[in-house]
């Protein structure tokens, strides 16, 4: 049997022993390997508006003729369309998680 996760020792047959998974302790702000929330939220908020903003000046460019791929337009809108779509789901989550945690009773 092959073990494509990694999870159990080299040991063969019914008594190998299996590798114990230790989870990274978080780092305090700041001093981390990983980037914060916050963070990836605003690069993720630049990412769409910057995808918005080409979509925009696609379309200018299409209608004042600098442009006349019509196909390449379409799929710019389509991507800021989705990219925007996935952000407001996001809020839309982090908005349903602020109201769980403020309905708690303490």
């Amino acid at each position: 049997m092959s073990d494509p996760l990694g999870l159990i020792n080299g040991a063969s047959g019914a008594g190998g022993a299996v590798r114990a998974i230790h989870p990274v302790a978080p780092q305090g702000p700041g001093g981390g390997q990983h980037p914060n929330f916050k963070d990836v939220l605003m690069a993720n908020i630049e990412q769409v508006n910057k995808l918005q903003q080409d979509a925009e000046k696609a379309i200018e460019d299409l209608h004042s003729g600098r442009r006349d791929d019509a196909a390449a337009v379409l799929i710019a809108k389509q991507k800021a369309d989705v990219a925007f779509q996935m952000l407001l789901q996001v809020r839309n989550k982090l908005v349903d998680a602020y109201e769980e945690v403020r309905q708690m009773r303490v």
